[in-house]
């Protein structure tokens, strides 16, 4: 087949892309999006010639080469109000494979070509529509698989997180002007309090950014909790992960020792997800297998945010560290002691008790500041670095040593971003002083 160009199509301008916006799964509609310089041109070549209103939905027979491919709803989508900021178009077709196929034949014969992983999301970043944090918060939306998820990552496309970093930028921003100035003109008559206030304003940022870090509620909401049941064996670790979960992950026998390698699922509790994993029994073994698996349960125990301790009916209570939650099992046996919380698998008692007490844990680590939490590793990098800059600029002799430190500490802000504009040190500088007298 000859490949032909679309109707008065540039040729010396960024390619249209394409993809699909909807799962592969069968469904009734699929949405084929596209954005680039062009769109107007491959969109006018399969509607027959004619452009849709800007924004309104509307039903056309699409072709290609005579071909009719569909009848489908299409939606012209000019720049920049678009979500790349570029022109751009949906089409909602049948969702039937062929169809979809026969489309993107046709997109690809007109001069479109597939996007890559995240290119919609790329050009948007590069057309200022999004920055680097909201972008990132698209991704977290698409996979959110819980509540709390959905809310933080909304709060984050919406800005939340950019805000606080563009704040700590413009503040920075001035602090730096400050200490240019001192550096540059020294014979000026700047106020006498410029630099106090200046280490006064570094000392606060360290503060905001120190709390920041220590702040990790972002990073366990997106990850997700870890709650790891620990015990000897068969205490009933096995039989309280299936209870819980509602399944039957975990093989229970009242042989000792059945679980030799950790075994994890996810269980969503008060719409925060959690990472349950049953470890082997704790105990003195010479058996080499279990040995390995106990010392994967020691580790697990010490990663993890919660432990459920699960303590038999004859076993005493040992000290136990701040994470660990004590748990009687098998009270359908044995009462609990007074004040203890105390669980049966076999009958159910307890569980809605454990829920609650777990509910409540959970709620005391998501708890915090107001503030937005960071929620990659790449923000706390950012972060810390910024933070370590301005540690040096705060106890640097030198003023040329602490403008660069502040100029490091504001590049580092501005990746978190995709913002990092040193020019506008010029406009601060000239409009907190009358230097240019």
């Amino acid at each position: 087949m000859t490949r032909s160009s679309p109707p008065d199509a540039p040729h010396n301008t960024p390619q249209v892309i394409f993809a699909l916006a909807t799962g592969p799964s069968r469904a009734a509609i699929a949405i084929m999006r596209a954005s680039g310089p062009g769109s107007d041109a491959i969109l006018k070549a399969l509607c027959n010639g004619r452009l849709p209103e800007p924004r309104r939905v509307s039903l056309r027979t699409l072709r290609h080469n005579g071909e009719v491919l569909d009848h489908a709803v299409a939606l012209w989508l000019p720049g920049p109000n678009s979500y790349t900021g570029e022109d751009g178009f949906e089409l909602h077709l049948h969702a039937g494979p062929a169809i979809i196929a026969r489309v993107a034949d046709a997109l690809t014969d007109l001069s479109a070509r597939p996007a890559e992983p995240g290119e919609f999301t790329r050009r948007a970043v590069q057309k200022g529509r999004l920055d680097l944090l909201q972008a990132e918060a698209i991704a977290d939306l698409v996979d959110a698989e819980t509540e709390s998820q959905r809310k933080q990552a909304l709060r984050q496309a919406d800005g939340a997180l950019s805000r606080l970093y563009d704040d700590w930028a413009q503040r920075l921003r001035l602090v730096l002007a400050h200490q240019e100035a001192l550096i540059d003109f020294p014979d000026e008559e700047l106020p006498q309090d410029v630099e106090d206030g200046l280490i006064a304003e570094l000392s606060k940022l360290q503060t905001e950014m120190s709390a920041h870090l220590q702040d990790n509620r972002g990073e366990l909401m997106r990850q997700g909790l870890t709650v790891v049941i620990a015990g000897s064996p068969n205490v009933g670790k096995s039989s309280l992960l299936n209870t819980l979960s509602g399944t039957d992950a975990a093989i229970v026998t009242h042989r000792a020792g059945t679980t030799r390698d950790a075994i994890a699922l996810d269980w969503v509790l008060d719409g925060v997800r959690l990472r349950l994993i049953d470890t082997a029994g704790l105990r003195e073994t010479e058996d080499e297998i279990e040995a390995e698996g106990i010392r994967r349960a020691l580790f697990h125990v010490k990663q993890a945010d919660v432990v459920l301790h699960l303590i038999g009916p004859d076993e005493s209570l040992e000290s136990l560290s701040g994470q660990e939650i004590p748990i009687r099992t098998k009270i359908d046996i044995a009462p609990a002691p007074p004040g203890m919380l105390g669980i049966s698998t076999q009958s159910g008692e307890g569980l809605a008790a454990l829920r609650q007490v777990l509910s409540g844990r959970v709620a005391e680590l998501m708890a915090g500041s107001a503030a937005p939490p960071l929620t990659r590793a790449r923000h706390r990098a950012g972060i810390q670095e910024a933070a370590t800059h301005l540690e040096r600029a705060r106890t640097a002799t030198w003023p040329e040593l602490r403008g660069e430190e502040l100029r490091l500490s504001m590049m580092a802000l501005g990746r978190l971003t995709g913002r990092v504009d040193v020019e506008s040190l010029l406009d601060a500088i000239f409009g907190q002083f009358c230097i240019g007298k």
